[in-house]
């Protein structure tokens, strides 16, 4: 069944909340997608699908739809599931820049970051063994005779020991939090490629249902112009 044309200041009245309410807050029943109209009328069995329900209480019955839809699909939503719904019910972007929060970096991240990119270059590897050759060579030759660490080197072990302790615990910090990061990038890809499929989802049943009812139209069409065909043919064989 058509709507009829109605002007941009009427009002309409919700099925649902029996609010008056402006055109620009309503949509027709006839137009809501075949999912969410069933279960309208699971929860209001005796509503007239001819009328208006609020854009407010639509939103909420597309959640609970598409939440339902997930439940049967994957079992209980998690909380990525409950985001991505969200922000598709509530037309929002869901894509976060995932670096957006580098400028604030504390003085101890930053300092992980740097031991951590300097222990892992050819330049650290150099100057260690340019230390540990040259340490060796001022102990066995130039201080033979009373070296301050002499073989088999027992204080350079421990110094060793110690800058192995730090360095170790310190590279782990940076490299969890750059896993952190690469964790939210894995996440943030996860909403959008969900959103976008319930999107997809979301415009096949529109066009299917807009398809629907342009049909329905053109077969209303088809029959007032067989009606008026029989009118004129009637008119005619009278006057003869």
């Amino acid at each position: 069944m058509t709507q009829p044309i109605l002007k941009k200041s009427a009002t309409l009245i919700c099925q649902i909340t029996h609010k008056h309410l402006p055109l620009s807050e309503v949509t027709p029943l006839s137009l809501v997608r075949p999912g969410i109209a069933k279960l309208i009328r699971n929860h209001y069995p005796k509503i007239s699908m001819d009328g208006y329900i609020s854009n407010t209480v639509l939103q909420q019955l597309r959640k609970e739809y598409i939440e339902t839809v997930f439940k049967t699909e994957q079992g209980d939503l998690s909380k990525l599931d409950k985001e991505v719904v969200r922000s598709l019910v509530a037309h929002e972007s869901i894509v976060k820049r995932v670096s957006q929060n580098e400028g604030k970096l504390t003085l101890g991240q930053r300092v992980a970051d740097k031991v951590a990119s300097f222990g892992g270059s050819w330049t650290f590897i150099g100057i260690f063994f340019f230390v540990l050759f040259a340490w060796i060579a001022v102990n066995t030759i130039v201080l033979y005779s009373k070296p301050f660490d002499a073989y088999p080197f027992l204080l350079l072990n421990i110094c060793l020991s110690c800058l192995a302790a730090i360095q170790a615990p310190i590279i782990m910090m940076s490299q969890n939090r750059k896993e952190d990061k690469d964790r939210k990038r894995a996440e943030n890809d996860y909403k959008i490629n969900l959103k976008a499929e319930l999107e997809i989802r979301h415009l096949h049943e529109k066009i299917d249902n807009l398809t629907r009812h342009q049909w329905q139209r053109l077969l209303e069409i088809q029959q007032l112009q067989m009606d008026l065909m029989e009118e004129r043919s009637e008119k005619k064989n009278r006057r003869r």
